[in-house]
């Protein structure tokens, strides 16, 4: 995914109220950004960080910018763009299916975002062949690394997340195929739950592993120029 207009840089100020970030840029001028991201952003949010921010398309959203990237040394390896806007994964997905880019998921015939199902839920994608059982496919960003080359999700308690995660395991309990895809906005050797963070999550993810829920990682390709889901990475929890 490339986008349309250089991104804009500065430093963080602030990230405040969850969803909001004051910028200021390399101009020198202030800005309050959207932070699409309703995590924790642990390592991610310390003022002074350098970070990069896009034009919001609509000319009448209220806040103009939105915070797309930071600039960081993760987990104490070297510095890196992570991605941290939490509404790219799916659009990155869903270019990577358009490409057949996401090997597991080659041939389907259609993709439809945004279905329902389970118990008032939606799926990120479901995917459908005549003949062959549809497949529910959530998506899930992920943005923390507390050891370098280790990305971990998720990055605070995440308990609709792990709702899914049972709602996915009905699904394959009903003939269906159903599976997950980790986006790691960052560069990463390998994946895993942080357990530590969220317990819950983790049971709900060894109880959607057990049922036949399948589970993938990938890592993403970063510049200030696109972002694109580049190569699968090992997940290393233990069935």
């Amino acid at each position: 995914m490339r986008f349309q207009e250089t991104l804009l840089e500065g430093r963080l100020i602030e990230r405040y109220k969850r969803f909001l970030a004051d910028v200021e840029l390399d101009t020198g001028e202030v800005v309050t950004a959207h932070c699409a991201n309703p995590g924790a952003m642990m390592g991610l949010k310390e003022p002074g960080c350098r970070v990069y921010l896009s034009r919001a398309t609509n000319p009448n959203r209220k806040l103009k910018y939105n915070w797309e990237f930071v600039e960081v040394a993760a987990g104490g390896g070297p510095r890196q763009l992570i991605g941290i806007n939490t509404s790219r994964p799916n659009l990155l997905v869903a270019e990577a299916l358009a490409d057949e880019r996401l090997a597991p998921f080659a041939g389907y015939e259609r993709v439809r975002p945004e279905v329902k199902y389970g118990r008032n839920s939606r799926v990120d994608f479901l995917l459908e062949k005549d003949g062959e059982p549809p497949c529910y496919l959530e998506v899930k960003n992920c943005h923390l690394m507390r050891e370098a080359g280790f990305a971990e999700f998720p990055d605070c308690v995440a308990a609709r997340s792990a709702k899914h995660l049972y709602e996915l395991a009905d699904m394959v309990a009903e003939g269906a195929r159903a599976a997950l895809v980790y986006v790691i906005q960052m560069d990463a050797e390998r994946f895993d739950v942080a357990r530590d963070i969220d317990p819950a999550y983790d049971k709900a993810f060894r109880h959607a592993l057990a049922a036949g829920v399948e589970s993938y990682a990938y890592v993403c390709r970063i510049t200030p120029q696109e972002v694109a889901i580049d190569r699968p990475v090992e997940i290393v929890t233990p069935r």
